[in-house]
C-alpha cells in the first residue's frame, strides 16, 4: 500500500520498506528504528473499545493526538466512532485534508489567526467542533465565522491546564457565544488528563467522581438559565469504566487504547481499562554487540519518547532485559542469556505512546511476520 505516501515514497528507507510488502518474514527486515503496528492486536483493541462504548451508550470520539494518522482514524470511524478529536488546529487541518470529516479540537486557541483557521475548518467539514474557555475566544471565533460553528465550553475538572473554573466563568462564555450569530453552543468538555495514569481503579474512580461533580455543577448552572447542553465530552483510556458508570459524559475521548504503552500498562494493571494489547512497537536493530554486559541498538532519544517510563523489550529473547537511553541515536539493552549478534532485531514497547508516534513519518502495518502496508502519519509534527 502506497496510497497517501506522496513524496515519502521516494525516500530510500521508505522505498526499501515498500519493496518488502507481502514477503514472508518481512516484518524482521523493516529499516529501523521504525514504528510497527501489529494489525491483529490493533484491530482487537479498536473493536473492544467500540463495543465498550456501545454497551455503555456513549458516543466514541478517539483522540487522534495518539496516532496523527488518517488511516487509523478511518479504521476507528468504520468501527463505530462518531469522529475523532485533535489537540491542535494543525492536526485537524491535516486530517481534514486527508478526508476525515468529523473533528473536535480539544484545546482552546487564542488570537485572530487561529480563529480564522478554525472558522475555515468549520466551513469545509461536515461536523467540526471547537472548545472555548474565555469570552474573548468567542468574540474572535465569532468575528471570523462566515457560517455556523459548533462550540463547547471547556471546563477545568481539576487539571488546571485549560477550561473555565466554575459556573460563573462558564456563564460568561456561554453568553459571549450567544452574542455571536454564527456560533452554536452544543455542550461542555471536561478532560482530566491527570487521572489517566493513576495506579488503581479505586483511586482513579474517586478522582474522576470529584471532577465530574464540578462538570455537572457547570452543566446545571447553564441549563438553569436556559442554555441547552446536548454534548458532554471527555474521559480517556484510563478512566473509561468510571466515566461510563457515573453517567455524566455523553461522549468519550480515549486515544492510547489503540496502541498502549508502558505508562498505561503499569498504571492500569489488571483493571478492565487496561485490557488492551500492546499493538504498537518500535523496531530496533542491534548495531554493536562487543560489550560483555550489554548491546547497543539503533533506537535512542530520537526514536522513543523520554517523558514517561523507560521502554521495554517485547521480543521474547530479550524479555526482562533493561533498556537505557544511550544517546540521541542509540539505546543500551542489557544482554540476555545466550549469544547476541550484530543485526538481530528487537521490538520495544514505548514508555509514552503519543510523543513516540510523533517521531515517525510512516507506520508499518504487519500481520504475523509479514509487512502488509506502509501508511503516512500525516499530522506528525502538526503542533500549531
Amino acid at each position: 500500500m502506497t496510497s497517501g505516501l506522496g513524496a515519502l515514497a521516494d525516500h530510500p528507507h521508505v522505498a526499501q520498506a515498500l519493496a518488502l510488502i507481502g514477503r514472508p518474514g518481512s516484518r524482521h527486515a523493516i529499516p529501523t528504528p521504525a514504528a510497527v503496528l501489529d494489525l491483529d492486536a490493533f484491530e482487537a483493541n479498536v473493536a473492544r473499545m467500540a463495543e465498550r462504548a456501545r454497551v455503555a451508550g456513549l458516543a466514541l470520539r478517539p483522540h487522534a493526538k495518539s496516532h496523527k494518522c488518517s488511516w487509523i482514524a478511518r479504521r476507528q470511524i468504520e468501527a463505530g466512532a462518531a469522529g475523532v478529536c485533535c489537540a491542535k488546529l494543525a492536526e485537524a487541518e491535516t486530517l481534514a485534508g486527508a478526508g476525515i470529516e468529523a473533528i473536535l479540537v480539544t484545546s482552546p486557541v487564542a488570537g485572530e489567526g487561529p480563529a480564522r483557521r478554525a472558522a475555515a475548518l468549520a466551513a469545509r467539514l461536515a461536523d467540526f467542533r471547537m472548545v472555548l474557555d474565555h469570552p474573548d475566544g468567542a468574540a474572535e471565533l465569532g468575528a471570523a465565522a462566515q457560517s455556523p460553528v459548533q462550540v463547547l465550553i471547556d471546563v477545568d475538572v481539576g487539571l488546571g491546564r485549560t477550561g473555565v473554573s466554575g459556573p460563573g466563568q462558564a456563564l460568561a462564555v456561554a453568553r459571549a457565544v450567544a452574542d455571536q450569530p454564527n456560533l452554536r453552543l452544543i455542550g461542555l468538555q471536561g478532560y482530566g488528563g491527570h487521572w489517566q495514569h493513576m495506579p488503581g481503579a479505586g483511586a482513579r474512580a474517586m478522582a474522576v467522581a470529584e471532577g465530574m461533580a464540578r462538570l455537572s455543577a457547570v452543566r446545571a448552572s447553564l441549563e438553569e438559565v436556559g442554555f441547552e447542553i446536548a454534548v458532554v465530552t471527555g474521559g480517556g483510556t484510563g478512566t473509561f469504566a468510571t466515566d461510563a458508570a457515573l453517567g455524566v459524559l455523553t461522549e468519550v475521548q480515549p486515544g492510547s487504547y489503540a496502541f498502549m504503552d508502558r505508562e498505561y500498562r503499569e498504571a492500569l494493571g489488571d483493571d478492565p481499562d487496561g485490557a488492551f494489547a500492546q499493538s504498537l512497537s518500535v523496531a530496533a536493530t542491534v548495531i554493536s554487540a562487543n560489550h560483555p554486559k550489554w548491546v547497543t541498538v539503533d533506537a535512542g532519544l530520537k526514536a522513543l519518547a523520554t517523558d514517561g517510563p523507560l521502554p521495554y523489550p517485547l521480543t521474547p529473547k530479550f524479555a526482562g532485559c533493561d533498556f537505557r537511553f544511550f544517546g540521541d541515536e542509540h539505546g543500551l539493552l542489557m544482554r540476555p542469556d545466550g549469544p547476541v549478534t550484530r543485526g538481530e532485531r528487537v521490538e520495544l514497547a514505548p514508555g509514552h505512546i503519543d510523543p513516540t508516534m510523533d517521531r515517525y513519518d510512516i507506520l508499518h502495518l504487519v500481520r504475523g511476520d509479514v509487512l502488509e502496508a506502509v501508511v503516512p502519519l500525516e499530522a506528525r509534527g502538526a503542533s500549531q
